[in-house]
């Protein structure tokens, strides 16, 4: 059996401890069972003691980070949002359509099998550059995949951000993010309990899709993936949307004592984490499971990941008014199991034991392996070629660069990715794509808001895997801020190459640290989320990529704040400091091909005291507009201000204290632009002073179409040209 172990994945020594955990070999179905759940992808065996360093309190927090199948933040009057973030990069590299759809259904499984309703999904994308037509058929059928998956189940794709680098072109990001909404005491738990308690499975009937898809994303991707296709599951939203709507009746008359969606490794890794959390047995008949195939085995059945499945925990008492919602909506309902008091996952199958395991040794962080791996600090180019930038930045023509800057794909509008999803269905929707820095979500249950956004950038964690960490946190922090959302917590994926190797573990653990240390300066916590290794193929590592989805509470509607300039002759202001920071930024990109140097420094105590002051005025009235400062600076925010505007445009005058080019250039950290009655100009300057917070006011807001930078003017005809339609012909 060793050989098919390594075959499987797994090593000689984790195949030793199985023995050892057994007091046997196993046998084909176990050791099949073992390699999913030991995969990198299910167990976290290299991760989850970095993990534990993240902060994961907060007088918000419900579900127990790690514990449930995803975060749980209160809100009021008995509700909390529900969220999180994950992966499905592998398979959307091999079968883009697919692995992108079936990756936003995972996600919405993962909320709603809490009993939450879905109200929002957002992603983060990530391609190497569109003159690669291979880039332009994953880009395109990834981007069809989410709208077609998001747009049949009737769930609105509300905001999201899309990169392109050559780091990205054998191993595309595609992370989802799901937001939902519960009543905390219709909220159910992904713990088995109660021996004798039936098991029983709902949706779709199991094929022989998806078998060993988390194995499949435990490996690196070669010359030979597109072999892999098997692996990659197949997706039916409108199946998904009847299972969320019978899911929601037995969540709401309290029928489910624990539900777990079928996701990586199907009903292995749902009946094995039900049962470990729970701290009891689970014994499954094989026999009863519905197929869609003949001739399947139990290691078929136990690891095929067909979509659209959960297995729900409940007493006997209510399996006939469970029965009766499932026949409404026409759907598989098959008691395979029950509850037992014995720690062990036993299978049956025509009257015999065909497999019999202890949930512990299953369980990510218990009896599955944890590695310490070994780390090293990578070494990265000298800081000769970004001296080199910064001498052709210095002779630049503003004129000329500027429109180039706004056509680079990861600055361009992503209305050719948006406008093919549907973002206003559900009648939630307040902030429409390209309107704010982050969506807004309307909550009548509570009278409340929620501000949503997702944030990553690789470029910088290549740089310093701590600083860009913290980054990504920090800037989806001021996303949220922007429109007038206080942050309340986190959801991450972290995306990084192969763990194997000592400068991937680096980046990693560095990156958790940066993470960390935004999250306890912000004062909140890390909900859960996913972790995603061996993004390399035969082209190299992707940098190292933490993806951050924020959460942010707005209680006001008055509150809300735009992007795009408002009113003519208002001041224009910037909160925090500007200085020379061009260390991978889009400006260096654009002139010189390559990212070196240093990232921006994070400034995270300083993040802390302009947001609260940025939300201070908001709450006061005195904040007409808003847009934080991030990728291709200052030139870039005001463009998008003027460009989303309807009809207003600015007159800038620049200071002298640093180099024009610089100045507008710069990716300095814990800035905003905001738009503010000239009536209160003055006192937010002396009162930003007092709290030694950089401020400075910089121009004003004009009842023309043209953004005027001292003498350079840009018409916004010439600006929303190229930054519209650069994507769409590349494309």
């Amino acid at each position: 059996m060793l050989d098919i172990a390594l075959q499987l994945g797994l090593s000689e020594d984790e195949f030793n401890r199985i023995v050892k955990i057994l007091g046997r070999e196993p046998n084909y179905t176990e050791l099949g069972i073992f390699s999913v759940m030991w995969s990198e992808h299910c167990s976290y065996k290299s991760s989850s003691i970095h993990l534990k360093r993240f902060p994961k309190s907060s007088d918000r927090i419900i579900a127990e980070p790690g514990m449930e199948n995803a975060g749980a933040l209160r809100l009021k009057d008995n509700w909390a949002v529900v969220f999180k973030v994950e992966s499905h990069n592998h398979p959307s590299a091999i079968e883009p359509f697919q692995g992108a759809a079936t990756g936003v259904g995972g996600i919405l499984r993962d909320v709603f099998c809490m009993g939450a309703y879905p109200i929002a999904c957002l992603n983060s994308l990530r391609f190497g550059e569109l003159d690669d037509p291979v880039v332009k058929h994953l880009f395109d059928g990834v981007v069809r995949g989410i709208a077609s998956y998001g747009n049949c189940f009737g769930v609105p794709t509300v905001s999201g951000e899309v990169y392109f680098e050559p780091s990205y072109t054998g191993n595309p990001i595609v992370n989802a993010m799901a937001v939902g909404l519960v009543q905390i005491d219709k909220m159910i738990s992904a713990k088995a309990k109660g021996p004798g308690n039936p098991v029983v499975y709902i949706g779709s009937s199991t094929g022989r899709d998806g078998i060993h898809g988390a194995s499949f994303a435990s490996f690196e991707l070669s010359e030979t993936s597109d072999k892999d296709r098997p692996s990659v599951q197949i997706g039916d939203p409108f199946t998904e949307k009847i299972l969320l709507e019978a899911t929601q009746e037995i969540a709401m008359r309290n029928l489910a004592i624990g539900m777990q969606d079928m996701g990586a490794a199907g009903l292995t890794s749902s009946s094995a984490e039900l049962a470990a959390k729970g701290g009891v047995g689970i014994e499954l008949d094989l026999d009863k499971v519905p197929l869609r195939e003949t001739g399947m085995t139990p290691y078929e059945i136990m690891l095929s990941e067909s979509q659209e499945r959960m297995l729900l925990i409940t007493e006997k008492k209510n399996l006939s008014e469970i029965e009766s919602i499932l026949k409404k909506w026409d759907l598989n309902y098959s008691v395979v199991g029950k509850v037992i008091k014995e720690n062990v996952l036993r299978l049956l199958w025509r009257n015999e034991i065909v497999g019999e395991i202890p949930t512990n040794s299953l369980q990510a962080g218990d009896g599955a392996p944890i590695y310490n791996l070994p780390q090293a600090e990578p070494i990265l180019a000298d800081d000769a070629q970004s001296e080199k930038c910064d001498d052709i930045l210095d002779k630049i023509s503003i004129k000329e660069i500027l429109p180039k800057l706004l056509g680079m794909p990861s600055i361009a509008s992503k209305r050719w990715v948006y406008q093919q999803y549907d973002y206003q269905v559900g009648t939630r929707t307040v902030m429409l794509p390209g309107n704010g820095d982050a969506a807004v979500m309307r909550i009548p249950e509570t009278g409340q808001f929620l501000s949503i956004s997702i944030d990553g950038n690789g470029a910088y964690c290549y740089l310093d895997p701590y600083i860009g960490a913290a980054i990504a946190v920090l800037e989806a922090a001021r996303n949220v801020a922007a429109t007038g959302a206080r942050p309340i917590g986190i959801t991450d994926c972290l995306n990084y190459g192969n763990p194997q190797k000592p400068e991937v573990m680096y980046q990693f653990s560095r990156g958790v640290d940066g993470i960390s240390a935004a999250c306890k300066a912000l004062s909140i916590p890390v909900t859960g989320g996913n972790v995603s290794f061996y993004n390399e193929s035969p082209k190299g590592a992707i940098f190292p990529t933490p993806t951050i989805g924020m959460i942010g509470l707005i209680e006001n509607e008055s509150h809300i704040t735009p992007m795009a300039f408002q009113k003519s002759a208002d001041s224009i202001v910037i909160f925090g400091e500007t200085s020379k920071e061009l260390g991978g930024s889009q400006i260096q990109k654009l002139l010189c091909g390559s990212y070196s140097g240093k990232p921006p420094k994070a400034r995270i105590k300083e993040h802390n005291r302009i947001i609260n002051f940025l939300l201070e005025l908001i709450h006061e009235g005195k904040i007409h507009a808003a847009h934080d400062v991030s990728e291709g600076g200052i030139a870039i925010s005001l463009s998008e201000m003027c460009i989303n505007s309807i009809g207003i445009g600015a007159e800038i005058n620049l200071p002298n204290y640093l180099e024009n080019g610089v100045y507008l250039f710069s990716e300095s950290q814990g800035r905003f632009i905001c738009e503010v009655s000239s009536d209160y100009v003055e006192n937010i300057l002396q009162t930003a002073n007092g709290k030694q917070i950089t401020c400075e006011k910089i121009g004003i807001t004009i009842d023309d179409q043209y953004l005027k930078i001292n003498k350079q003017r840009f018409d916004f005809e010439e600006l929303k040209e190229v930054y519209e339609s650069s994507i769409m012909n590349a494309i």
